[in-house]
């Protein structure tokens, strides 16, 4: 997770977790959930992203597959709200990807930079997280940062 992303972060207690954990996100078995305020009016046919990002490792460029479905919450002419799954696990992926689509997420000073839409915090939040060890069912839900929920009580969305 992006230490502008706000929400949800699972930190293992010893070892022992944390190899279970990799082993799990490995596998795409932790089922995560984002919530992104993005620029424009995002199409309601778009469901799901599919692009090959590019990386720079070790001075050599590479292709790595990125997979995300979509889901379009609400938007207005300004504004799109959207729930986001990845299916894979790619470095900014998120970010990446909606900025391939030309609907950055409001903030990122990253990938979009443009002063008239400068905003002081990336509306990216990691909502849910959804996994099973033992059996055992986990699913956790966190709620919005003020930031954000100050933006979707706003007139924009």
């Amino acid at each position: 997770i992006d230490k502008e992303t706000s929400g949800l972060l699972i930190i293992a207690k010893n070892k022992e977790y944390a190899q279970l954990f990799t082993s799990l996100f490995r596998i795409r078995k932790i089922h995560k959930t984002y919530i992104a305020i993005v620029y424009g009016k995002v199409s309601s046919d778009i469901k799901k992203l599919e692009d090959e990002l590019i990386i720079y490792e070790n001075n050599k460029k590479m292709t790595q597959k990125a997979i995300t479905f979509l889901k379009l919450i609400r938007s207005s002419d300004n504004y799109s709200l959207l729930e986001l799954n990845p299916f894979t696990g790619r470095k900014h992926q998120l970010r990446k990807q909606l900025l391939n689509i030309g609907h950055p997420i409001v903030g990122d000073t990253k990938y979009f930079i443009k002063k008239s839409y400068k905003h002081k915090n990336l509306l990216l939040h990691s909502y849910k997280l959804k996994f099973m060890i033992n059996d055992i069912k986990f699913n956790f839900k966190a709620s919005y940062n003020k930031d954000m929920q100050l933006f979707l009580n706003s007139k924009f969305i």
